[in-house]
């Protein structure tokens, strides 16, 4: 039993980490300044809001859906946080935590909608979130009116160029709340009934719902929390860069989804872990970092991406056979191990 855990693990996180390491020997090697320690900090701050939107969309994955609104919704939010954030009338610690929370807000209502409406009438999250994408698109260019916003109070802007650290080992802030994000995801998916029975519903829907629970609720509140994620992100967006358009996120679903999917979690649900999907992040910043300063231009990089995406896949239908193979494999003598019970449902 003890072999067949060691082995599933080096078929997920190990063996993810252990392309990462590959990469990076790789393009230190053959990039130049790709190992300094500047660009090691570039890194980071560039794979910070694409990991906090993979912590969101890992939920929805794991449940066997998808969101592909992930870019629409965060321009609309950092739209709407930045109209907040400018508004004259705000003092400047009342305009900075309003907008946060009208960041959120977006986010929250947003994934609500998605999660709502495909349980309400059954339709898989790929056409209802496909339907989000166009109206947050168009939601954040008429509230916005098509324009860019800026000058945000330099209180708010300093978080985002902000670094921690002693000496020489400084940490972008922006990176650690992503960070933050990965293990908060990573306790309520390894600590929680509410991620327990993500997993379960992702494994068997039915079998969750004859045990006494409710699949709809936590696949609601599953898409809610996509969407919390995605509102973190336009947050961290705006202290980053300074600015809320209406046009940014494009490819932003694109770029979480290959993070996700690279990081072990299966496109059908119930597999996958918080920091597989951390390191699937990693790999997607240092390859188009590692890229980029090998001359590759950035239609060129796209391609690479969709190329990884579909080859992540791939390998992913070979893993599953193989943990199949592994999990399935009993020795004569042992005895089955009981399978855990899910959690019993609350009353209503």
């Amino acid at each position: 039993m003890r072999t067949r855990q060691i082995l599933n693990l080096l078929l997920r996180e190990a063996g993810i980490g252990l392309a990462l390491v590959f990469l990076l020997i790789l393009f230190g090697i053959f990039a130049p300044r790709f190992g300094s320690a500047a660009n090691f900090t570039n890194i980071l701050v560039q794979i910070s809001i694409n990991t906090v939107i993979s912590v969101g969309m890992t939920f929805a994955i794991l449940l066997g859906g998808i969101d592909l609104s992930v870019g629409s919704v965060l321009a609309l939010a950092t739209v709407v946080g930045g109209l907040v954030i400018t508004h004259e009338s705000f003092s400047v610690p009342t305009a900075i935590v309003l907008s946060l929370l009208a960041s959120m807000a977006v986010g929250m209502a947003c994934g609500l909608f998605n999660g709502w409406v495909s349980e309400r009438w059954k339709v898989h999250s790929f056409i209802v979130t496909l339907g989000m994408l166009n109206i947050a698109r168009g939601a954040a260019l008429q509230v916005s009116h098509s324009r860019t916003i800026f000058s945000f109070p330099p209180a708010f802007n300093a978080v985002g160029t902000m670094m921690v650290g002693y000496g020489w080992f400084q940490l972008p802030v922006i990176f650690l709340i992503a960070a933050a994000a990965v293990l908060a995801g990573r306790f309520v998916l390894a600590r929680t009934v509410f991620g327990r029975l993500i997993y379960a519903i992702g494994n068997n829907e039915e079998a969750v719902r004859l045990s006494g629970h409710n699949p709809s609720r936590y696949k609601v509140a599953a898409f809610t929390v996509t969407g919390a994620m995605v509102g973190l992100a336009a947050i961290m967006y705006m202290m980053r860069l300074n600015i809320a358009s209406p046009i940014l996120g494009v490819g932003f679903e694109l770029n979480a989804i290959a993070a996700v999917v690279i990081g072990g979690t299966s496109m059908s649900g119930g597999k996958g872990s918080m920091i597989g999907t951390f390191l699937g992040a990693c790999i997607m910043g240092v390859l188009s970092n590692g890229l980029l300063l090998l001359g590759m231009g950035d239609f060129a990089r796209q391609m690479v991406t969709g190329f990884i995406i579909v080859l992540a896949v791939i390998i992913d239908k070979y893993r599953a056979r193989a943990v199949v193979a592994l999990t399935s494999y009993e020795p004569a003598h042992a005895e089955p191990a009981p399978a855990a019970p899910l959690p019993p449902a609350t009353p209503t």
